[in-house]
């Protein structure tokens, strides 16, 4: 029997998927070039696919792309890490505290909980992290400000990834996480939303502190 050819748009996104699988749990290093020819060959594709997918990836804020020393991986710094979680900041928790208004179901962040609880490795923690986040302001009953969160998700989750590797504090965000999701399943939307902001604004203080002292000096 012939094999069907795979479809360009199909490769296109597995490609992307594969990169970013690999940035985001630390198999692909911030500054690490992403050469076209070596990735088509690793994947078994053409160069098409790898620059389309290089070019999404550039998009989202995970790969940069420069006309010199062409694609590498985004480096993460404490002036990033802030503009990410300035985003989240400003906006999660209020996501979070609509949810809770409306009383949507929180099922899909209980199931994420346990899902890291029970992670046999850094990607599959990685992942039940972002997950758990996601279901706390996906069901906010607002689409757009879903989307404007989902836009920053992979960005964040890169800051998260190179914070884990430098200080593994998965213990102390999973407890976070639990007293997060305990007082939005009592229906404190107001607890729930500062426990969470709480939350994201100790991890970047935490993992980046140049941060808060470049926040300091914007302030005076």
């Amino acid at each position: 029997m012939t094999s069907v050819p795979i479809p360009i748009p199909s490769r296109t996104q597995y490609v992307q998927e594969e990169i970013k699988h690999r940035i985001l749990t630390g198999q692909l290093r911030p500054g690490h070039a992403l050469v076209e020819s070596d990735l088509a060959a690793q994947f078994g594709v053409s160069k098409t696919p790898v620059r389309e997918a290089l070019k999404t990836l550039a998009g989202t804020g995970l790969v940069v792309m420069n006309q010199y020393k062409g694609v590498t991986v985004r480096t993460v710094d404490a002036h990033m890490a802030r503009e990410v979680y300035d985003v989240r900041l400003l906006l999660e928790p209020e996501a979070l505290r609509r949810t809770v208004h409306r009383r949507a179901s929180l099922d899909a962040a209980r199931e994420a909980l346990e899902s890291a609880a029970t992670a046999t490795d850094t990607a599959q923690r990685s992942l039940a992290n972002r997950e758990f986040h996601r279901a706390l302001y996906l069901p906010c009953g607002n689409p757009l400000l879903g989307k404007m969160l989902d836009e920053v998700r992979d960005q964040a989750a890169l800051v998260s990834a190179v914070a884990w590797a430098l200080d593994p504090s998965w213990e102390r965000e999973a407890a976070e996480h639990r007293e997060i999701l305990e007082l939005a399943l009592a229906g404190d939307a107001q607890g729930a939303s500062r426990a969470l902001r709480d939350h994201i604004a100790s991890f970047v203080r935490r993992a980046f502190p140049e941060a808060r002292e470049e926040e300091g000096e914007h302030q005076s």
